[in-house]
């Protein structure tokens, strides 16, 4: 700590740190770190039992039809989904920094990273049945390229392919699939 009159650096020692070693104090200010994170984490959590979780726009048929492609070519239930516009959704995106009100791209979540556009898109398609790995080999496209035709795909989606007044309604065979 700075003492501003004086110029001078000095250091304090709370009271209840007296006559612990460094070792203990760093435990401590660890344990008081953590406390913090926990309390402000968001209170309700998303229990995927170790899946990945796909976002999509919950009223874009094309995303639609995109979760119903995934699933029967998923048989192991690596893949969870939610809308962007849900609150889970809104909470995961919020807690992955992302912009809660972009509705344009499918967000991959997998092992707490967060993966967008034909990044996201790719992904999935590399964890699917054979043959749909075979096209993450368009992972060697540069990410610039492949986005540029992503957004326009994803500017265009609701005038070429529609869209609900609602979210995605999942029947009750692939309901545990949704958060």
């Amino acid at each position: 700590m700075a003492d501003v009159r004086s110029g001078q650096s000095t250091e304090r020692e709370m009271p209840e740190e007296q006559g612990k070693t460094e070792k203990q104090k760093k435990a401590n200010v660890s344990s008081d770190t953590k406390k913090r994170a926990e309390a402000a984490a968001p209170q309700k959590s998303v229990d995927t039992g170790g899946a990945s979780i796909v976002l999509i726009d919950g009223v874009c048929h094309l995303c639609g039809w995109l979760t119903t492609f995934i699933i029967p070519r998923d048989p192991e239930g690596r893949f969870r989904f939610a809308a962007l516009q849900s609150d889970v959704g809104q909470r995961l995106l919020e807690k992955g920094g992302l912009n809660a009100h972009r509705l344009d791209t499918v967000v991959l979540i997998e092992k707490g990273k967060y993966y967008t556009e034909s990044a996201a898109a790719l992904r999935i398609l590399r964890r699917l049945r054979f043959p749909w790995p075979v096209a993450y080999l368009l992972i060697a496209v540069p990410a610039p390229l492949r986005n540029r035709l992503y957004r326009y795909v994803a500017k265009n989606r609701y005038r070429w392919f529609g869209r609900d007044d609602q979210c995605l309604v999942p029947t009750p065979e692939i309901r545990e699939r949704f958060l």
